[in-house]
This record gives C-alpha cells, structure tokens and sequence, in this order.
C-alpha cells in the first residue's frame, strides 16, 4: 500500500528536524536523548491524579509515574505497567505521558510508567530488570498504589514492547497471572534480517542502522538468544498472558511483531494482531498526526478494557 499522505508529510517533518548538516559529527547518546522531546510534542490531558514516585529495583529506586482517571479515594483499579520506547538508550516517562494520561483516561484505569535504566550505562538486563521491579510492585503490594488485585496489564511500544514481552514471559515462569499484554511494533528478535528490515531500513523514520547500533549498546554481548533479549526466541510460549500486538506497515519491525503474534497463537495464547497500513514506527505515539494513530489507541482502550472485565462488571 503507499504511503498514507499522514506519513508523507510526518516523514517530511522528521528529515527537516534531524537532517545534521554536511560536516556534522554522529550525535552523541546524550544529544539525541536531548531531542526526543522535541521530534514528539504532546498535549497533556488533565487528570484529577498524576504522581511521581518509585518501587524497589534492583539497582536502586526505580522511578515511575502513576495516573488515576479518579482520585485515589475512588478505590482501587486495574493497572497498565507501561514502557516507553527509545531503542533502550533514549527516551523516558516524558515522552510517552500524552499517551499515558489518555490511556488511563479512556480505559478507566491506573497506568504505571517506567523509568527504566538506559544503556549504555546500563546495558541488558538492567532495563528487563527494572520492568519486572515494576510488575512485582503492583502485583505485590496494590494497596500501597490504590491497584485492585489481581488486574495487572503490561504495555510498550517498540523497545517497550519488547520490555513488555519479556516480562509477560518472566510473568509465566513465576507464576505471576497478567491480565494482558500490549506489544505495539515490538522489538522481538535480535537478528535484524526480517523481510521489513531490508524495504523499510532507510528513509521511514526508524532507520536499521539506527536501531541496530542501539540493540548492540544495549545487549553489550550477551546471548543474543536469551528471551529477555529476543522473546520470540523463547523455546516455549505456552501460558502468557493474553496479548494484542500492533504493527505498521512501513516499519522495520512489522515482520517480527507479526512473527511473535503467530508463535504466540500457534502456542494457544489468545491474541489479535492488528496492522496498520501506510504508516510507519511511531505512528501509534502521534494520534494528532496520524487518523490510524488515534484508531490504533482506540482499539488498544477496547482491547485493555476487555482484558480487565469492565463490559462484563458494567453489564452486571
């Protein structure tokens, strides 16, 4: 399918913010952290609760930031653990609190989003590590948090999804039961040589050299078949959580967020896929950009809101 005219246009933005001139040097780890705030602008949507805090990681306080739909004194709800993408070197809990604030807000729930550490001055698995510190602090302790038990979700996009995944498995192995979980274009793979990574390597905003020397800083020489690193690598998918995985078309990493989808079906795992065509990585974070950015988020509410029972307690 072409390019949405959407696409174009973003395509056209995102050249004139990062095109270096001539002689410039490779930007550094620091420089680009400095401009993923500016290349996704966002409004924020009020909410009566939002809070800076921190859970118990292993390498020290992990910070998070919770949003309630309601007040704290409402009682409890389900909650979205979310993990921001960024290649798993950039980005944070500022660039995806447009998307989180509306999440929280249109599925009636809590969201919990990670501030996970970053390589390369924290290289695999300290990022898995931090996002199962998350997991096990809603799950273990959801009064502290005004959670209600036993309806924990997992969410990400991009390296996030990849997060996501990994801790949805981590879930399984420790008898951790998750309501759902959201992959939106994951990372699930460490070979780079899906079909997707040669048409769309260069010139759809998420370039292959790009995302490749990310993936090297990060896994910094591990297995690169460990399932924290690579989940559809993982010998056996059988007994994760349910899941909703979304894909773009004109994304380097469309084919192995569809791969993943079809192990995990293949695995009995229920599932929906859903890709979006004409759009590139990142579309999902851009609804005000992107129509198929605003019908994404929405069909991910409806798939968050299913997960957590709210059509069954709500027809009671």
């Amino acid at each position: 399918m072409p390019l949405h005219p959407q696409t174009v246009s973003f395509l056209q933005m995102l050249a004139s913010w990062t095109a270096p001139s001539p002689d410039a040097a490779e930007p550094t780890i620091q420089e680009m952290r400095e401009r993923v705030g500016a290349v996704f602008p966002f409004e924020r949507r009020e909410l009566p609760f939002v809070e800076d805090t921190a859970v118990r990681g292993p390498g020290g306080p992990v910070p998070v930031r919770l949003y309630r739909p309601v007040p704290p004194d409402a009682g409890p709800l389900p909650v979205v653990v979310y993990l921001h993408g960024g290649g798993w070197v950039v980005g944070g809990v500022e660039n995806v609190d447009g998307l989180c604030r509306d999440l929280a807000a249109a599925a009636g729930c809590a969201v919990l989003s990670v501030g996970y550490r970053l390589a390369p001055e924290h290289p695999f698995p300290a990022a898995v590590d931090d996002a199962w510190a998350a997991v096990a602090a809603a799950v273990r302790r959801p009064e502290r948090y005004g959670f209600l038990p036993g309806a924990v979700a997992v969410a990400g996009d991009s390296a996030g999804g990849n997060l996501a995944a990994a801790v949805a498995l981590l879930a399984r192995d420790r008898g951790v039961a998750l309501a759902h979980q959201l992959l939106v274009y994951p990372v699930t793979d460490t070979a780079r040589d899906a079909p997707s990574w040669r048409e769309y390597g260069t010139g759809y905003g998420l370039d292959a050299a790009a995302l490749a020397r990310f993936m090297d800083l990060y896994r910094a020489g591990a297995d690169p078949a460990d399932p924290r690193l690579a989940p559809l690598r993982a010998p056996d998918l059988r007994g994760a959580a349910p899941a909703t995985v979304i894909t773009a078309e004109c994304d380097i990493l469309r084919d192995e967020g569809e791969a993943y989808a079809r192990r995990l079906a293949e695995s009995g795992v229920p599932v929906e896929l859903r890709r979006y065509d004409g759009v590139v990585h990142s579309f999902f974070l851009l609804p005000d950009m992107f129509d198929a950015g605003a019908e994404a988020v929405e069909y991910a509410v409806a798939r968050l809101r299913t997960a957590f029972g709210f059509r069954e307690r709500e027809a009671s």
